[in-house]
This record gives structure tokens, C-alpha cells and sequence, in this order.
């Protein structure tokens, strides 16, 4: 299982997988075709594989693929990716390809940043990571210090079985923005797990050619299956999320918003907060709303207009909705839906949306709080917000209809300028039909 996450060296790990239909030569085709040989880097390994590559200068690998020619659809595509794969070849990424899909119409590309890349990206996007400089936290003391100890004796039940990621101790690391001329200030253990799986992806995050069709899909690899192992202290990222959030027997408990955070990186992180703090807000909603139904229900039978309108014996005789369609009809036929009505609309409405306006005004606050506090606690104070980047396939859609809305007005211009035409050249040409008579009868 563990092989799936590295290159064949076993040690180069992978960061993002790029994924495409392979379609099959025809046999007719076959012999109008012309077979080419496309060369893919694979980075340095220990030997070549089963004697079909080849070493390249520089010692890299070359492995020779033969490509099949396609129609002219499937061979742009293809010229479209390796003209791709080279540019990530020379931004610094490495490359391998997975040749055992292909049988199924299926290839895989796999990609991994070496530290260079990750160094590089990481100071271009300003990630933020912990220094060695620390400082301890002023301890708690007095009330607020108790009710809050006994605060989390009550919430115990429904903390989340996940380990303390943020170090929530006494001890807090400042972090600074990633700089390759200030090494000796990070604590770099291993460059290989130095930037978590998140950040990782976000640097190689490449989706750009999706919506061309020339990749089906461009995806990071989860961290091993989510089938938990007996023993807690094993359990990776993943199986903790499954274990202790992504499951339903789970749902009374809060959610472990830093384990998120560093599975999926920020953005989703703080979306799955937003979202815990607003169904939180709703459990009172949803009780003053019940109340406000219930008093409904039992204020039914001695609401007055409904009564008068339910009561067959004053037989009230309205007249048509309508000119000459419509006949007469009772006004005890609409009992039932003047009581049903009286459910959600009573006196304790009016209470219901006073609350609910406040309730709107409260839930504001509490996620502004609630934001500032995970932004401090993430390092995210002081980053400009990015722009959001649009779906590669509406990219593609908002592409069509550009160069379709410019085609149309070329084409459009061309009618004029034909139509001007011919309106100059029958003009010139009764002109000229007119000078000639001129000249005949002279």
C-alpha cells in the first residue's frame, strides 16, 4: 500500500497525481498512422526498469513511451501535455509516469516537489511557518481560570479523541514568513516533512488544463486508507477525521477543527468552522421556533377569526372570484387553511422574529470572535486574501462563449462591410452603365 505514495525509488514521495483518458489506435488507423517516441524524466533512480529505459544526460532517467497516433483531437491533446509536462520539467517538479492503467484507458502522472520548489513557492506565496523562538503564556489564575477548568470537565464527553495539534500548553512558537535566506531560524528537522501534506499540494496544485480536456481530473493522494488500526497512537490523519468527525455516530461531539486544518489546509478549515459555530447557533433557533409552533397549536381552538370562519351555522355566503365562471361560495370552506395559517402565524411570531433578529446580529459577532482567534492560532493574521480562482470547466465554458460572441461579431462586420460592398459596386456600376449611354449618344 505504501508504494502508491512514493516514486519507484521508494523515496521520492508523491505530491499530486495528474489523470487522462488513453484511447487506443484504431486497426485502420494503424497503418495510416505514424508511431512517435515521447521522452518523460523520471528524476534520478538507482538502475533502469526491466530494460526499457534509458539513462539521460545529467544522469537522469529517460523512459521512451510509444505514443500511438490519434485523431487530431487526441494528438493536440497530446501535444498539449507534453508541452505541459515539460514546463513543470523546467519550473523544478518531477515527473513519473504510471504505464500499468493503460490497458484500462487510464494513465496517471505523477508529480513530486523537490525541496527547492517547495522552498521556492512556499516564500513566493509567504506561507507562514513556526520559528525556534518560543515564550511561555501567562498562567490563568482566579475565577475565569475555574470556570473554565470546569468548563472543559463538562465539554469532556464531547471533545473529539484527537491529539493536541496547536499545542494549547504554555509554550506558543512565533512563526514567520518562509524565507531561503533565514534557514537557521525555522526548526527544520527534515526537509522531507517540514511543510504538511496541505501546503504541499497547495504549491503543486496544478488544474489548468482540466477544463481543455487535456487531464480528466489533477488530485492529491490521501494519506493511506481510513480503516483505523487497534491502536490509537497509530492512526494517521485521515483515520483520525473518520474516526472522530466524518462519521455519524460521532455527531454530538465538536468538531477537530485543527486536524482539518491541517489535512485540508485553511480555507476548508475555516469553511467547517463557520459552519460548526452556524448549526450550533441553530439548536437555539430551532427551540424558540418549536415553542412559537406549539403555542400555535395550542391557541387554536380559542383564536376568534378562525372560529367565525369554521363555524357552519352563520353560513356566510361570499361572492364569485370571478365574472361568469365562478358561482358563489361558503366562507366556512376555507376553515382549514385559516387554522393551518394560525400555526405559523400568531401573536409569538412577532416574539420569533425579534429573536431571530438578534439571533442574526449574535451569530455575526460570535464568528467575527471566532475568526480573529483561528486566525491567530493558524497564523493567518496579516495574509492578503487571495483571489478565488474560478472551476477550470466554467473557465472553459466563459472561453466558448467569448470566442463565440467574437466570431459573431466578425461575422457580422463581414455582412456589413459585404453588404457596403455590393451597395458601392451596384452604384459604381449604375454609374458607370449611365456614362457609357452618355458617351453612346454623343
Amino acid at each position: 500500500m505504501d508504494e502508491w505514495y512514493y516514486f519507484r525509488d521508494g523515496k521520492r514521495k508523491v505530491d499530486y497525481v495528474l489523470a487522462y483518458n488513453y484511447r487506443k489506435q484504431s486497426p485502420e488507423s494503424k497503418t495510416a498512422g505514424i508511431q512517435s517516441l515521447a521522452i518523460i524524466s523520471n528524476g534520478r533512480f538507482q538502475g533502469p526498469v526491466a530494460g526499457k529505459d534509458s539513462w539521460g544526460r545529467n544522469g537522469e532517467q529517460e523512459v521512451r513511451v510509444e505514443v500511438e497516433a490519434v485523431d487530431s483531437a487526441e494528438a493536440e491533446k497530446r501535444v498539449l501535455r507534453e508541452e505541459f509536462e515539460t514546463n513543470l520539467i523546467k519550473a523544478g517538479l518531477e515527473i513519473e509516469r504510471d504505464r500499468e492503467n493503460k490497458a484500462h484507458g487510464l494513465a496517471f502522472i505523477r508529480l513530486h516537489a523537490p525541496w527547492p520548489v517547495l522552498s521556492r513557492e512556499a516564500e513566493f506565496l509567504k506561507i507562514k511557518v513556526p520559528t525556534k523562538k518560543s515564550y511561555e503564556r501567562k498562567k490563568e489564575t482566579g475565577m475565569s481560570h475555574s470556570l473554565c477548568v470546569l468548563w472543559r470537565k463538562l465539554n469532556q464527553p464531547f471533545q473529539p479523541r484527537v491529539p493536541d495539534l496547536m499545542g494549547q500548553g504554555r509554550t506558543k512558537f512565533l512563526s514567520h514568513c518562509f524565507s531561503r535566506d533565514k534557514l537557521h531560524l525555522y526548526d527544520i528537522k527534515h526537509k522531507d516533512t517540514f511543510f504538511d501534506n496541505a501546503t504541499r499540494s497547495r504549491i503543486v496544485s496544478v488544474t489548468t488544463l482540466i477544463a481543455k480536456g487535456v487531464y480528466d481530473s489533477a488530485f492529491p493522494l490521501h494519506d493511506g486508507t481510513f480503516q483505523s488500526p487497534q491502536e490509537i497512537e497509530k492512526r494517521n490523519d485521515r483515520q483520525l477525521l473518520h474516526d472522530e468527525w466524518a462519521r455519524y455516530g460521532v455527531f454530538y461531539k465538536y468538531q477537530p477543527i485543527d486536524l482539518i486544518r491541517r489535512y485540508f489546509g485553511e480555507k476548508i478549515g475555516l469553511y467547517f468552522a463557520w459552519l460548526g459555530i452556524y448549526t450550533q447557533l441553530l439548536i437555539p433557533a430551532s427551540v424558540v421556533g418549536i415553542i412559537v409552533f406549539f403555542y400555535g397549536c395550542a391557541t387554536l381552538d380559542s383564536n376568534v377569526p378562525s372560529m367565525e370562519l369554521c363555524d357552519e351555522q352563520r353560513n356566510f355566503t361570499m361572492c364569485p372570484l370571478c365574472d361568469n365562471v365562478c358561482d358563489f361560495w361558503q366562507l366556512s370552506s376555507a376553515c382549514s387553511t385559516a387554522r393551518a395559517s394560525h400555526l405559523f402565524d400568531n401573536p409569538g411570531t412577532v416574539f420569533f422574529a425579534i429573536f431571530m433578529s438578534l439571533w442574526a446580529a449574535m451569530f455575526l459577532e460570535l464568528w467575527k470572535r471566532r475568526q480573529m482567534c483561528l486566525s491567530y492560532r493558524w497564523d493567518l493574521v496579516g495574509l492578503e486574501e487571495e483571489e478565488e480562482h474560478s472551476r477550470p470547466k466554467y473557465e472553459n465554458v466563459i472561453l466558448k462563449k467569448t470566442m463565440n460572441k467574437r466570431k459573431k461579431r466578425k461575422r457580422n462586420r463581414n455582412e456589413v462591410k459585404f453588404l457596403l460592398l455590393n451597395k458601392y459596386h451596384s452604384r459604381s456600376t449604375a454609374i458607370l452603365s449611365s456614362w457609357l449611354q452618355y458617351v453612346t449618344f454623343m
